[in-house]
């Protein structure tokens, strides 16, 4: 779905990979909204995400495309600048008094009785601190115009809670009104090793896996680490740790925007989970002995940025839980860089390599098992995956890395991950093996598995 760049000896032609399922999906609604009447899709996802090179790549064609960005301006500023964008567009005229977003809208769905055309309108939540009445004004002309129009409007936002917020709150004007909402997420493994292959030759698994572990399949990331290095492990670090890279404040300069003031707390609870410190009792703890169930919540419903994690096939009130921050950008970024917020403060960037170096394979090892996951869900066969762990005595005991539960008869796959072969003790496997047998899969039929670095 992005476009990868190279400024490398091969100076390759810029690729869009991946995203066929989106641009299938985006298509589909095109053609409803040329053929038929109006559609309005919702397309969300963290910044850099690719939100925006989707967007343009699926309204190519022969039909106009309007490209509207929502900044921060006062409403009639961004109106003037929006007419002059309208009026290329479309060929047509748009009165200079036009001053009013409302007056805009109502004047493009006007147009759109007598002719097709593409409106993508990005970061479109930024309404709510320029003119919050946009949202109701939006959602009466849409109402209005609708049925009698071929509009085809994509409505694209960063700010997750507030896009979430917008569309999907019951008490909102713009309830209901999507017909589509699509939410992305990185590059999958074979869109990963697809890159790897185009941009290093002869890649090992290690730098695969590194490339994933610092950018989670972020497109942006994908593509100013294939653009500025090698893609070796070294050519990596050496980008993302140093004086001006781009990765230093990025994830402060992401996550503010969406916490406001109390970014602090959050910021706090996402640098304990990063850090191993994953249940409410040990992060409580870690922060003072304060209370955080609400924003523990909140993370979770309202930021969608840290999973509450159960052992699988658990009833929902076990005491068992644990939190996982979603973004492996994010994880990366609050275990190294905001845990060491005082080291990157004085610029003592080889420092901080050395933290990260010395962690690295700890590191990577999570998030290999992390890959082995989602290379999982990608397959398509299971109807569960998770791990599995039981409390003794306030501890966490017979943990097992990976269960698959297969979607067709009672089969499960129980994996232990390892980087390498030689760290696995098959002996103590086993024993973990037949205790979770006992526990949760007596009836079903067990395949075990060692996973490592050569499974990728």
């Amino acid at each position: 779905m992005v476009t990868v760049t190279t400024v490398t000896k091969s100076r390759r032609a810029m690729k869009f990979y991946n995203r066929t399922s989106e641009l299938n999906e985006l298509h589909r609604i095109q053609k409803l909204s040329f053929g038929s009447y109006s559609r309005m899709t919702v397309i969300t996802g963290r910044r850099r995400i690719g939100k925006t090179s989707l967007a343009v790549e699926a309204t190519r064609g022969e039909c106009p495309t309007v490209y509207l960005f929502v900044s921060r301006k006062n409403e009639a500023a961004l109106c003037a600048e929006f007419s002059q964008l309208i009026m290329s567009a479309l060929d047509c005229y748009v009165a200079p008094e036009t001053k009013s977003f409302q007056s805009l809208f109502r004047m493009i769905m006007e147009l759109a009785k007598t002719r097709k055309f593409n409106l993508i309108i990005d970061e479109f939540q930024e309404f709510e601190k320029i003119n919050p009445s946009v949202f109701s004004d939006v959602q009466n002309l849409w109402d209005r115009y609708r049925k009698d129009t071929n509009v085809n409007l994509i409505l694209m936002g960063s700010v997750f809670s507030m896009m979430h917020r917008i569309f999907e709150g019951a008490k909102e004007p713009l309830f209901g009104r999507a017909d589509n909402i699509i939410r992305l997420s990185g590059f999958g493994t074979e869109t990963l090793k697809e890159i790897m292959a185009d941009y290093r030759h002869g890649y090992n698994n290690d730098e695969l896996l590194a490339m994933y572990s610092i950018t989670g399949g972020v497109p942006k990331y994908v593509e100013l680490l294939c653009e500025n290095t090698d893609l070796s492990i070294p050519g990596m670090l050496d980008y993302i740790v140093r004086e001006n890279s781009p990765f230093t404040d990025e994830g402060k300069n992401i996550l503010i925007e969406e916490f406001g003031k109390d970014y602090g707390i959050y910021f706090s609870i996402l640098s304990c989970i990063a850090s191993g410190i994953n249940s409410q009792s040990d992060i409580e703890a870690a922060l003072g002995g304060i209370s955080i169930g609400g924003q523990l919540r909140r993370l979770v419903d309202d930021y969608s940025l840290i999973t509450r994690l159960r052992p699988i096939m658990s009833k929902t009130r076990t005491q068992a839980v644990r939190y996982e921050i979603n973004d492996n950008f994010f994880k990366f970024w609050f275990r190294y860089y905001d845990k060491n917020q005082s080291v990157v403060e004085i610029r003592n960037f080889v420092l901080l390599r050395k933290i990260i170096e010395n962690d690295y394979r700890t590191f990577s090892g999570m998030m290999l098992e992390r890959w082995f996951r989602l290379k999982m869900m990608e397959s398509n066969q299971y109807s569960a995956i998770g791990s599995w762990w039981e409390r003794k005595k306030g501890r966490e005991a017979n943990e097992i890395d990976i269960v698959g539960i297969l979607a067709e008869g009672r089969k499960a796959i129980i994996a232990e991950v390892k980087r390498q072969r030689r760290n696995y003790d098959h002996k103590t496997f086993m024993e973990k093996v037949e205790h979770v047998k006992a526990a949760i899969l007596s009836n079903y039929e067990i395949k075990t598995q060692l996973l490592t670095l050569d499974d990728m």
